[in-house]
């Protein structure tokens, strides 16, 4: 059975690649990504990078690749099905069982809607219950000290502890089972019953710019995990796509909002007058919400945890950010865990003031690598010199790099000449290291002896290099996917010369035309991990490069159609070779 779509976006969306891959590898950052010694050969140097704007891997030693499924795959010796079950077992998420279950299906945008509302208000009414939601409004207005204007304003709710008194409400309003499934309100055991997903947990529910309720999220009454769950993806509802309070946000955020990793948090703020704050729903920040918010807002403070898990989500958030365009500061609370806490401590006043103290992405990024350093020491003030002008490195503005030279010229004490040597040298050395590897890639996809993945490659090498142009761009492009689907871009099975190539682009198509956005990890259902390595290498190679337009699309395409019908025409002269050679050998037997 093929696994549904939704549980592969929903594994993928709860799961951190560098965790999983820290978990085996000791990862270093490099740049905007972390390497490693590949665990799948051995090596002195690091050549396995993680990528942390695809959220893949590839070693460029041993060309392993893909996503976090297919590092599992390799990792633990298991098929996509069993390393997709893996992950999901670790992100706390059940697969279905039943073989006769599938993706969810068209189930319209407005069925949805109307179906969230109708929950919502079921929630509502159960935590405004005495006896029903007596523990769960102890905790809102008693623990969290909410009152009962931001406990409405913002729809919280109870979902009992009960697996079917959802299930039962909505069912007399008319839902069936398989709308309460495909909305994720409901999930079906092992034995085909309807069961409540949220049960014991207060609900928040998720509400998008035009006042619709799209989704819910909700926080355990007990010990039970995970502390937080939060809706799928449902054909209303896609979480990259939405942030939490949005829709109060948006009218107070013109100049700056700020980015929390909780509900609670959020709401906290909003109720201490902070009205321009919102929350990733549950997953890190993606690349569609850093664009949503190009629409809303100039700058974005960043309110992260301190732990280790919320300075890495800083990290990737700060790079997300300023690849839109957006200004980003970074806001530290000190003796207190979360904006809730601070506020509670000293006040909102205090909590305004101290916004005006946020540090910039290049102060935050500092102050980490200054950790458990004295710049009295001189050991210690090498690394920290070493480490900054690797931060300067990353920036690809000279402006930038001189005005951050300046400031670390300042805090280690050194002549600014010299540091300027450094990064130089440093993005010299990176530069130096990247030819070489491309060289190295570049002489053995042109030798393509002894290829597993695609033997049809060393038939004719000009062929493949185009399809990998070309597959590394589908790969990527969603417009260019769309402009084959429609038609715009004339391109089919059949101008493939390797079979490789041409299952590739029939599995690239297929997953671009299924239910929802174009999903990378379900290319895995497909290939195996030793393929997925050649796509993820395909998928760099373009991302690597910063001529990737229409032009080179369709210069791509035009040349491999050539050399497809170069190998028609030589083929075809082979076939008629061949039967003028029997014809004369049957001539010969004749006489």
């Amino acid at each position: 059975m093929l696994i549904p779509r939704e549980i592969i976006e929903e594994i993928v969306a709860r799961t951190d690649i560098n965790d999983v891959i820290g978990s085996y590898v000791t990862l270093k950052r490099a740049g905007s990504n972390m390497q490693g010694l590949c665990p799948f050969h051995s090596e002195k140097s690091p050549s396995f990078t993680v990528f942390s704007r695809t959220n893949s891997f590839y070693c460029f030693g041993c060309g392993a690749g893909g996503d976090a499924i297919n590092f599992v795959m390799r990792a633990e010796n298991l098929d996509y099905p069993s390393a997709v079950e893996f992950l999901a077992t670790r992100a706390g998420i059940t697969i279905p069982q039943d073989k006769n279950e599938v993706a969810r299906m068209g189930m319209s945008r407005k069925r949805v809607y109307e179906m969230n509302l109708a929950a919502a208000k079921f929630f509502r009414e159960n935590l405004f219950d005495k006896e029903v939601g007596f523990e769960a409004m102890n905790y809102l207005a008693g623990t969290r000290k909410l009152s009962p204007l931001i406990i409405k304003r913002f729809g919280l709710g109870f979902a009992p502890n009960n697996f079917f008194a959802l299930t039962n409400h909505m069912r007399s309003l008319g839902f069936s089972e398989q709308e309460l499934i495909d909305g994720f309100l409901c999930g079906k055991s092992q034995k085909g019953n309807l069961y409540d997903y949220f049960r014991n947990r207060v609900i928040f529910p998720i509400i998008d710019v035009t006042g619709n309720v799209i989704a819910f999220g909700g926080r355990v009454m007990d010990d039970s995990k995970p502390k937080y769950l939060n809706s799928s993806d449902t054909p209303g509802f896609k979480k990259s796509k939405n942030l939490f309070a949005l829709n109060y946000a948006k009218n107070h955020c013109s100049e700056q909002i700020i980015l929390c990793e909780g509900y609670m948090d959020v709401i906290a703020l909003h109720a201490a007058g902070v009205e321009n704050a919102v929350a990733t729903l549950g997953t890190a920040l993606t690349s569609e919400q850093a664009r949503m918010l190009t629409k809303y807002t100039k700058k974005v403070i960043l309110l992260y945890d301190s732990d280790d898990a919320g300075q890495r989500a800083t990290d990737r958030a700060i790079q997300i950010l300023n690849e839109v365009g957006l200004e980003v500061r970074i806001l530290k609370l000190n003796n207190a865990k979360d904006p809730d806490e601070y506020i509670r401590k000293f006040g909102a006043e205090r909590f305004k003031a101290l916004l005006g103290e946020s540090r910039t992405g290049f102060d935050f990024k500092v102050s980490r690598a200054l950790v458990g350093l004295d710049l009295q020491i001189p050991d210690d003030k090498i690394k920290a010199s070493k480490a900054i002008c690797d931060i300067i490195a990353d920036s690809t503005s000279g402006v930038e790099r001189e005005v951050f030279l300046a400031k670390a010229s300042e805090l280690l004490k050194l002549p600014i000449d010299v540091l300027r040597n450094n990064v130089e040298m440093t993005i010299k050395k990176r530069v130096k290291e990247f030819k070489q590897n491309e060289s190295k890639q570049a002489q053995m996809s042109i030798k393509h002896v002894g290829d597993r993945v695609n033997p049809d490659a060393i038939k004719n090498i000009q062929a493949n290099a185009l399809e990998e142009n070309i597959l590394g761009l589908l790969l990527i492009y969603d417009e260019y996917r769309q402009s084959v689907i429609s038609g715009k871009i004339e391109l089919t099975p059949d101008d493939f010369v390797t079979a490789f190539g041409k299952k590739v682009f029939e599995a690239i198509i297929e997953v671009a035309k299924s239910n929802g956005e174009f999903l990378y990890a379900m290319l895995g259902q497909f290939f195996t991990a030793e393929e997925m390595g050649r796509l993820e290498k395909m998928r760099q190679n373009r991302l690597s490069l910063t001529e990737n337009g229409y032009d080179v699309l369709d210069v791509s395409i035009s040349a491999l159609k050539s050399e497809r019908d170069k190998k028609n025409s030589t083929d075809s002269g082979d076939k008629f070779a061949t039967l003028r050679a029997k014809q004369e050998q049957l001539k010969n037997k004749r006489k």
